[in-house]
């Protein structure tokens, strides 16, 4: 048996399908909440971003810059070339062709120290061949004595001793020390050097000892206690530059 379907009734279900699908499509959208806006930040004043800029330079420059140093200027030396012939030799500064073919030990001299002329007197009874000193401060100074006929070192103990009885003013040192080290060391090529420190209640002493050419050379660093205390690198450095001829 066939059913019958009344058209009323479809074409009521189709205008009412048709009036929903219309209604929803006509709906206005709902604004976005203001939170979820977008926000642009105003774009950067040219005048501020100069000073920004200005400023992260500026302190970069003050990170960066090293202070000035407080330090003295380092110090220039000249060479100094010693003879070590006879009383009758005195010594002279470094530059002499002749003097530096002739030289049988150098040392360094700082830039400013001035030479004492040794005398005929002395370069016969102690040896000594050169001196120079500082004109601020005269007891600052350096020398070297030369011994004739030794052709090698003694123990260090008596090489010390021997020195102190030809110079009554390292006998005084020594006498007075707080502390006396020793020690020995060889250049590159060999050769023996006995090095002696002498801390004195007053006074500081460098000494360097080496044998060759058939002499006995001695080079002295001397500073009283402040000007050893304020030039000690200088002085060291003196101390250090000490070769015979052969040996540099």
């Amino acid at each position: 048996m066939a059913t019958l379907f009344s058209p009323s009734a479809l074409f009521s279900t189709a205008s009412s399908s048709t009036t929903t699908t219309t209604a929803a499509a006509t709906l206005p959208k709902a604004p976005p909440p203001k939170s979820q806006l977008p926000f642009k930040p105003p774009p950067p004043s040219p005048t501020n971003l100069t000073v920004t800029l200005t400023a992260a330079t500026a302190a970069a420059i003050v990170l960066t810059t090293t202070p000035p140093s407080l330090a003295d200027p380092p110090k220039s030396f000249n060479i100094y070339y010693g003879t070590a012939a006879s009383a009758a030799n005195y010594g002279g500064y470094g530059g002499n062709s002749n003097k530096q073919d002739s030289a049988e030990y150098v040392y360094d001299v700082p830039d400013g120290w001035k030479e004492r002329l040794v005398s005929k007197v002395e370069k016969g009874t102690n040896g000594t061949d050169s001196e120079f000193y500082n004109p601020k401060k005269k007891s600052e100074k350096e020398y070297l004595t030369f011994l004739a006929g030794f052709r090698q070192l003694a123990p260090m103990d008596i090489v010390l001793n021997n020195l102190a009885l030809s110079d009554v003013s390292l006998q005084d040192l020594i006498a007075s020390a707080d502390s006396v080290k020793s020690d020995e060391r060889k250049d590159e090529k060999g050769q023996v050097y006995y090095v002696y420190e002498i801390d004195g209640t007053g006074a500081h002493s460098l000494i360097s000892v080496t044998c060759t050419n058939n002499k006995l050379y001695a080079h002295f660093v001397n500073a009283p206690t402040p000007e050893w205390t304020r030039d000690e690198d200088t002085l060291r450095h003196l101390h250090e530059s000490f070769k015979t001829v052969g040996s540099f």
